[in-house]
């Protein structure tokens, strides 16, 4: 199984990946992802490109095991300061469905828990 195939594609996408985690503390983003982009980086098999990432303090809390794509988005977004920066103390959730939608979704972790 080839590793991080998607991985260069996700970096391409932190820019915008970032203004969109800043905006999602507000309100939900979506964007529409390039399907060229990730067809081109490699077949995804059956799971497909669809997948949901949750995150709470920067770390994934669902198996995201069975996606390469989401796995690849995490370790892009963990490897850009700013973006790991942002994920801390937050609930962020990441979803990509069949129609290539970047879906991002941002709460606050609360502290007395």
């Amino acid at each position: 199984m080839e590793e991080r195939k998607y991985l260069a594609t996700w970096k391409k996408y932190i820019p915008v990946i970032r203004l969109h985690l800043k905006k999602s503390i507000n309100e939900s983003q979506e964007f529409k992802l390039n399907f060229t982009d990730f067809e081109s980086a490699g077949n995804s098999g059956r799971s497909g490109y669809t997948f949901n990432m949750l995150m709470e303090n920067g770390k994934v809390v669902n198996n995201i095991s069975g996606s390469a794509v989401a796995r690849d988005l995490y370790e892009a977004l963990t490897s850009d300061e700013v973006s790991r920066a942002f994920l801390q103390d937050r609930s962020v959730k990441m979803s990509v469905g069949k129609s290539f939608l970047l879906s991002i979704k941002t709460t606050h972790i609360s502290k007395f828990k």
